[in-house]
Protein backbone atom coordinates (compact mmCIF):
# COMPACT_ATOMS: atom_id res chain seq x y z
CA UNK A 1 0.00 0.00 0.00
CA UNK A 2 1.29 3.43 -0.94
CA UNK A 3 2.54 5.83 1.73
CA UNK A 4 1.22 9.39 1.79
CA UNK A 5 2.15 12.44 3.83
CA UNK A 6 0.04 14.99 5.66
CA UNK A 7 0.73 18.36 7.28
CA UNK A 8 -1.82 19.89 9.61
CA UNK A 9 -0.45 23.39 10.08
CA UNK A 10 -2.11 24.86 13.14
CA UNK A 11 -1.66 28.11 14.99
CA UNK A 12 0.10 26.42 17.91
CA UNK A 13 1.61 23.30 16.31
CA UNK A 14 2.34 21.60 13.00
CA UNK A 15 1.38 17.93 12.99
CA UNK A 16 3.16 15.92 10.30
CA UNK A 17 2.30 12.32 9.51
CA UNK A 18 3.05 9.49 7.12
CA UNK A 19 0.21 7.06 6.56
CA UNK A 20 -2.09 5.27 4.17
CA UNK A 21 -5.14 6.23 2.15
CA UNK A 22 -7.29 4.34 4.67
CA UNK A 23 -6.24 6.77 7.40
CA UNK A 24 -3.76 4.48 9.14
CA UNK A 25 -1.02 6.69 10.58
CA UNK A 26 2.39 5.02 10.49
CA UNK A 27 4.33 7.80 12.17
CA UNK A 28 3.56 11.33 13.30
CA UNK A 29 5.35 14.22 14.93
CA UNK A 30 4.22 17.48 16.53
CA UNK A 31 6.28 20.63 15.94
CA UNK A 32 5.70 23.97 17.67
CA UNK A 33 4.45 26.79 15.42
CA UNK A 34 6.98 29.48 16.21
CA UNK A 35 8.48 31.10 13.11
CA UNK A 36 8.93 29.70 9.59
CA UNK A 37 12.69 29.73 10.11
CA UNK A 38 12.37 27.45 13.15
CA UNK A 39 9.35 25.32 12.25
CA UNK A 40 9.81 24.51 8.58
CA UNK A 41 13.24 22.80 8.78
CA UNK A 42 11.72 20.29 11.22
CA UNK A 43 8.78 19.71 8.87
CA UNK A 44 11.14 19.08 5.95
CA UNK A 45 13.32 16.79 8.06
CA UNK A 46 10.32 14.60 8.90
CA UNK A 47 9.46 14.00 5.26
CA UNK A 48 13.08 13.44 4.34
CA UNK A 49 12.81 10.31 6.52
CA UNK A 50 9.69 8.99 4.74
CA UNK A 51 9.34 8.18 1.06
CA UNK A 52 5.80 9.44 0.50
CA UNK A 53 4.05 9.55 -2.88
CA UNK A 54 2.28 12.88 -2.23
CA UNK A 55 1.60 15.34 0.60
CA UNK A 56 -1.66 16.98 1.65
CA UNK A 57 -1.34 20.28 3.53
CA UNK A 58 -4.10 21.80 5.62
CA UNK A 59 -3.15 25.20 7.02
CA UNK A 60 -4.46 27.80 9.42
CA UNK A 61 -5.61 30.85 7.54
CA UNK A 62 -6.47 32.96 5.86
CA UNK A 63 -4.67 31.33 2.93
CA UNK A 64 -4.74 31.74 -0.86
CA UNK A 65 -6.42 28.67 -2.40
CA UNK A 66 -6.88 30.10 -5.91
CA UNK A 67 -4.63 28.05 -8.19
CA UNK A 68 -4.60 30.89 -10.74
CA UNK A 69 -3.36 33.43 -8.22
CA UNK A 70 0.32 34.46 -8.08
CA UNK A 71 0.18 33.97 -4.31
CA UNK A 72 -1.49 30.55 -4.41
CA UNK A 73 -0.29 28.50 -1.46
CA UNK A 74 0.53 31.48 0.74
CA UNK A 75 -0.66 32.15 4.26
CA UNK A 76 -2.02 35.69 3.92
CA UNK A 77 -3.50 38.09 6.52
CA UNK A 78 -3.00 35.92 9.59
CA UNK A 79 -2.67 37.64 12.99
CA UNK A 80 0.44 35.47 13.47
CA UNK A 81 2.76 38.12 12.06
CA UNK A 82 5.76 35.84 11.54
CA UNK A 83 3.68 33.80 9.09
CA UNK A 84 1.96 36.63 7.26
CA UNK A 85 2.43 36.27 3.46
CA UNK A 86 4.52 33.15 4.00
CA UNK A 87 4.66 30.87 0.89
CA UNK A 88 3.91 27.61 2.70
CA UNK A 89 3.11 25.50 -0.33
CA UNK A 90 6.09 26.57 -2.42
CA UNK A 91 8.46 26.10 0.53
CA UNK A 92 7.48 22.42 0.60
CA UNK A 93 7.45 22.09 -3.19
CA UNK A 94 11.05 23.30 -3.34
CA UNK A 95 12.10 20.31 -1.24
CA UNK A 96 10.00 17.50 -2.74
CA UNK A 97 9.18 16.81 -6.39
CA UNK A 98 5.88 15.07 -5.68
CA UNK A 99 2.22 16.13 -5.92
CA UNK A 100 1.24 18.41 -3.03
CA UNK A 101 -2.31 19.44 -2.19
CA UNK A 102 -3.10 22.63 -0.28
CA UNK A 103 -6.22 23.72 1.59
CA UNK A 104 -7.37 24.95 4.99
CA UNK A 105 -6.97 22.89 8.14
CA UNK A 106 -10.74 22.84 8.68
CA UNK A 107 -11.49 21.88 5.08
CA UNK A 108 -9.25 18.83 5.24
CA UNK A 109 -10.77 17.92 8.62
CA UNK A 110 -14.19 18.07 6.93
CA UNK A 111 -12.88 15.72 4.24
CA UNK A 112 -11.53 13.32 6.84
CA UNK A 113 -14.83 13.22 8.71
CA UNK A 114 -16.84 12.87 5.49
CA UNK A 115 -14.84 9.96 4.14
CA UNK A 116 -13.78 8.07 7.27
CA UNK A 117 -15.39 9.74 10.28
CA UNK A 118 -18.72 10.86 11.70
CA UNK A 119 -20.19 11.72 8.27
CA UNK A 120 -19.00 8.57 6.50
CA UNK A 121 -21.49 7.55 3.81
CA UNK A 122 -22.89 11.08 3.41
CA UNK A 123 -22.09 13.42 0.53
CA UNK A 124 -22.02 16.56 2.66
CA UNK A 125 -20.97 17.71 6.11
CA UNK A 126 -19.76 20.76 7.94
CA UNK A 127 -16.75 20.58 10.26
CA UNK A 128 -16.36 23.42 12.75
CA UNK A 129 -13.50 23.90 15.17
CA UNK A 130 -13.94 26.09 18.25
CA UNK A 131 -10.59 26.59 19.91
CA UNK A 132 -7.92 29.29 19.70
CA UNK A 133 -9.95 30.53 16.74
CA UNK A 134 -13.15 29.47 15.04
CA UNK A 135 -13.12 28.05 11.54
CA UNK A 136 -15.29 25.78 9.44
CA UNK A 137 -14.82 23.54 6.44
CA UNK A 138 -17.63 22.42 4.15
CA UNK A 139 -17.66 19.18 2.18
CA UNK A 140 -20.49 19.46 -0.35
CA UNK A 141 -21.40 16.75 -2.88
CA UNK A 142 -17.98 15.20 -2.49
CA UNK A 143 -15.98 18.41 -2.94
CA UNK A 144 -14.41 20.96 -0.61
CA UNK A 145 -16.25 24.26 -0.82
CA UNK A 146 -14.38 27.28 -2.11
CA UNK A 147 -15.07 30.14 -4.49
CA UNK A 148 -13.40 33.52 -4.40
CA UNK A 149 -11.55 32.03 -1.44
CA UNK A 150 -12.16 29.39 1.22
CA UNK A 151 -15.04 29.83 3.71
CA UNK A 152 -14.32 32.09 6.69
CA UNK A 153 -17.28 31.11 8.82
CA UNK A 154 -15.68 32.14 12.09
CA UNK A 155 -15.99 35.81 11.20
CA UNK A 156 -19.74 36.11 10.72
CA UNK A 157 -21.61 38.64 12.82
CA UNK A 158 -23.92 37.38 15.56
CA UNK A 159 -26.41 39.02 17.90
CA UNK A 160 -25.07 39.77 21.33
CA UNK A 161 -26.20 37.81 24.33
CA UNK A 162 -28.37 40.14 26.44
CA UNK A 163 -25.98 39.85 29.40
CA UNK A 164 -22.70 40.11 27.47
CA UNK A 165 -20.83 43.40 27.69
CA UNK A 166 -17.49 41.97 26.53
CA UNK A 167 -16.05 44.06 23.67
CA UNK A 168 -14.81 41.15 21.56
CA UNK A 169 -11.30 40.04 20.70
CA UNK A 170 -11.04 39.74 16.90
CA UNK A 171 -8.36 42.19 15.65
CA UNK A 172 -10.34 42.72 12.45
CA UNK A 173 -14.01 42.69 13.48
CA UNK A 174 -14.11 42.95 17.26
CA UNK A 175 -17.31 41.14 18.19
CA UNK A 176 -17.69 38.65 15.34
CA UNK A 177 -18.31 35.00 16.23
CA UNK A 178 -14.61 34.28 16.77
CA UNK A 179 -14.18 37.53 18.69
CA UNK A 180 -16.93 36.51 21.12
CA UNK A 181 -16.79 32.73 21.32
CA UNK A 182 -13.26 31.42 20.67
CA UNK A 183 -11.12 30.18 23.55
CA UNK A 184 -9.13 33.41 24.07
CA UNK A 185 -12.38 35.42 24.18
CA UNK A 186 -13.78 33.12 26.85
CA UNK A 187 -10.59 33.50 28.90
CA UNK A 188 -10.49 37.28 28.58
CA UNK A 189 -14.21 37.70 29.33
CA UNK A 190 -14.26 35.46 32.42
CA UNK A 191 -10.70 35.98 33.65
CA UNK A 192 -9.57 32.32 33.47
CA UNK A 193 -9.06 29.59 30.90
CA UNK A 194 -12.09 27.78 29.49
CA UNK A 195 -10.87 24.45 30.87
CA UNK A 196 -11.13 25.88 34.39
CA UNK A 197 -14.72 27.07 33.94
CA UNK A 198 -16.40 23.69 33.63
CA UNK A 199 -18.74 24.28 36.56
CA UNK A 200 -19.85 27.75 35.52
CA UNK A 201 -23.07 27.15 33.57
CA UNK A 202 -23.33 30.80 32.57
CA UNK A 203 -20.14 30.48 30.51
CA UNK A 204 -21.50 27.58 28.49
CA UNK A 205 -25.01 28.98 28.17
CA UNK A 206 -23.51 32.10 26.56
CA UNK A 207 -21.19 30.01 24.39
CA UNK A 208 -24.12 27.88 23.22
CA UNK A 209 -26.09 31.03 22.42
CA UNK A 210 -23.39 32.26 20.03
CA UNK A 211 -22.57 28.93 18.38
CA UNK A 212 -26.24 28.12 17.85
CA UNK A 213 -26.69 31.38 15.94
CA UNK A 214 -23.82 30.43 13.67
CA UNK A 215 -25.17 26.92 13.11
CA UNK A 216 -28.57 28.32 12.17
CA UNK A 217 -26.97 30.42 9.45
CA UNK A 218 -24.81 27.57 8.17
CA UNK A 219 -27.80 25.20 8.07
CA UNK A 220 -29.98 27.67 6.19
CA UNK A 221 -27.26 28.46 3.63
CA UNK A 222 -25.43 25.15 3.14
CA UNK A 223 -27.90 22.46 4.33
CA UNK A 224 -25.18 20.03 5.49
CA UNK A 225 -26.29 16.48 6.23
CA UNK A 226 -24.13 16.35 9.35
CA UNK A 227 -22.51 18.99 11.55
CA UNK A 228 -19.32 18.06 13.40
CA UNK A 229 -18.00 20.24 16.22
CA UNK A 230 -14.33 19.93 17.13
CA UNK A 231 -11.71 22.01 18.90
CA UNK A 232 -10.67 22.41 22.52
CA UNK A 233 -13.68 24.46 23.61
CA UNK A 234 -16.00 21.69 22.49
CA UNK A 235 -14.39 19.35 25.01
CA UNK A 236 -16.81 21.00 27.43
CA UNK A 237 -19.66 18.62 26.67
CA UNK A 238 -22.27 20.73 28.47
CA UNK A 239 -22.11 23.36 25.73
CA UNK A 240 -23.82 20.95 23.32
CA UNK A 241 -26.97 21.04 25.43
CA UNK A 242 -27.16 24.81 25.13
CA UNK A 243 -26.36 24.73 21.42
CA UNK A 244 -29.22 22.30 20.79
CA UNK A 245 -31.59 24.30 23.00
CA UNK A 246 -30.89 27.64 21.34
CA UNK A 247 -30.69 26.28 17.79
CA UNK A 248 -34.17 24.81 18.12
CA UNK A 249 -35.38 28.10 19.58
CA UNK A 250 -33.81 30.20 16.81
CA UNK A 251 -35.11 27.99 13.98
CA UNK A 252 -38.55 28.23 15.58
CA UNK A 253 -40.04 25.38 13.55
CA UNK A 254 -39.01 26.86 10.19
CA UNK A 255 -37.35 23.62 9.05
CA UNK A 256 -39.43 20.51 9.58
CA UNK A 257 -36.70 17.88 9.50
CA UNK A 258 -36.02 15.43 12.34
CA UNK A 259 -32.33 16.40 12.29
CA UNK A 260 -33.22 19.83 13.68
CA UNK A 261 -36.29 18.91 15.70
CA UNK A 262 -36.30 15.48 17.33
CA UNK A 263 -32.90 13.99 16.37
CA UNK A 264 -30.48 16.87 16.89
CA UNK A 265 -28.20 14.70 19.02
CA UNK A 266 -27.39 12.57 15.99
CA UNK A 267 -27.11 15.54 13.63
CA UNK A 268 -24.72 17.75 15.61
CA UNK A 269 -21.90 15.53 16.84
CA UNK A 270 -18.29 15.39 17.98
CA UNK A 271 -15.60 14.25 15.51
CA UNK A 272 -15.66 10.56 14.72
CA UNK A 273 -11.90 10.70 14.16
CA UNK A 274 -11.23 12.63 17.35
CA UNK A 275 -8.06 14.71 17.15
CA UNK A 276 -7.04 12.90 13.95
CA UNK A 277 -9.68 14.50 11.70
CA UNK A 278 -7.27 17.01 10.17
CA UNK A 279 -4.29 14.74 9.71
CA UNK A 280 -6.51 12.00 8.23
CA UNK A 281 -7.98 14.53 5.83
CA UNK A 282 -4.44 15.49 4.85
CA UNK A 283 -3.69 11.89 3.89
CA UNK A 284 -6.88 11.79 1.82
CA UNK A 285 -5.96 15.05 0.10
CA UNK A 286 -2.52 13.61 -0.68
CA UNK A 287 -4.16 10.55 -2.22
CA UNK A 288 -6.45 12.78 -4.30
CA UNK A 289 -3.66 14.92 -5.76
CA UNK A 290 -1.58 11.81 -6.40
CA UNK A 291 -4.39 10.25 -8.43
CA UNK A 292 -5.01 13.52 -10.28
CA UNK A 293 -1.34 13.71 -11.21
CA UNK A 294 -1.57 10.31 -12.87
Amino acid sequence: MKLFGAIEAGGTKFVCAAGTETGEIKERVSIATTTPEETMPEVIAFFNKHKVEAIGIGSFGPIDVDKNSPTYGNITTTPKLAWRDYPLLSSVQKEFSIPIGFNTDVNIAAMGEAVLGAAKGLDSCLYITVGTGIGAGAYIQGELLQGLTHPEMGHILVRRHPEDSYKGRCPYHGDCLEGLAAGPAIEERWGTKAAELSNNDKVWEMEGYYIAQALMQYILILSPKKIILGGGVMNQEQVLEYINKYLKEFLNGYLEFPQVSTDMGSYIVRPGLGDNAGITGGLLLAKRVYEESK
